[in-house]
């Protein structure tokens, strides 16, 4: 175990400054999760991991796109796993919960942390889930604290790679394997705003396969696979079409979101479609 890196100390400072991070900000959010489970007919007592699903998965391909992410870091019961972005905290309970393993979890967003937590303690995994507020350009961890790490829909808030990468190299192991699936930037044409990580252009930091090849290279990471997944997506969004037609769904992406739901995911789907965006994964190994 390392020494702390020293930009830690400065981290609750610029959490509080983060645009990103009032970007996501949802007050009374777990309010919001008991009342949507009370229109299923469940209670914190009696809730499950996939009545969960629909709301702390919030990445194109939900569940499914996770579960496949997390199989092929190669998990084990003594593995300490860490949860770059995590959100609410679904994806960590669910590799806690299918692997054995414990999994740390960091997102700027304090309203996620706080219903996240509570979520683990409903499900009965906050022994082996642990959320908590941070910066990932400043992770409060030793060195050599993890042995997989993995980011879902995270780097599209990230401007500079290089540094995330440098960081999240910093916290790994030696041959630990990083995965990342995030949207990226693969074809040319502007993106219409809001999309569901950015508001506006300027706080939009897409960019392409081939930089994020390049920053992890440089940050000390060999790469093991890559592919896109735009099958993957336009599934997923017929799916959700389907759903919406069907009636009103009592937990989803729109709880988090709320009224900007419809045109952020309307302007996401445009851009894959027609491929100037495309969900992609990369698999990578701290050399």
């Amino acid at each position: 175990m390392g020494k702390r890196d020293p930009r830690s100390r400065h981290q609750g400072a610029m959490i509080m400054r983060s645009p990103v991070a009032d970007h996501y900000a949802r007050g009374d959010l777990t309010a919001a999760i008991r009342e949507g489970l009370a229109r299923i007919g469940k209670t914190e007592g009696t809730v499950t991991a996939e009545d969960l699903a629909p709301v702390d998965e919030f990445h194109i391909g939900g569940r499914a796109a996770t579960a496949d992410l997390a199989q092929q870091l190669g998990l084990t019961p003594d593995d300490r796993v860490l949860d770059i972005g995590c959100g609410l905290g679904g994806p960590a309970r669910h590799i806690a919960a299918r692997y054995g393993c414990h999994v740390t979890g960091i997102d700027l967003t304090r309203d996620y942390i706080e219903a996240g937590n509570v979520l683990s303690e409903w499900l009965q995994l906050h022994d082996c889930v642990s959320l908590q507020q941070g910066n990932a350009l400043s992770l409060p961890f030793a060195n050599g604290s993890f042995s997989a790490a993995y980011m879902l829909h995270v780097g599209m808030n990230i401007a500079d790679k290089s540094a995330l990468f440098a960081e999240v190299g910093r916290v790994l192991r030696a041959c630990a394997r990083f995965a990342i699936y995030d949207v990226m930037r693969t074809g040319n044409g502007a993106l219409s705003y809001p999309v569901p990580w950015a508001s506006t252009p300027d706080a939009d930091a897409v960019t392409s396969p081939s930089q994020y090849r390049d920053a992890l290279s440089t940050a000390g990471f060999e790469l093991m696979s890559d592919r896109q997944r735009r099958d993957v997506a336009l599934e997923y969004f017929a799916r959700q079409r389907a759903q919406v037609a069907a009636g009103p769904v009592a937990l989803g992406v729109h709880t988090l979101m709320g009224a900007r739901r419809p045109e952020m995911v309307r302007n996401m789907s445009e851009g894959i479609s027609d491929g100037r965006i495309t969900p992609v994964e990369i698999i990578a190994r701290k050399l």
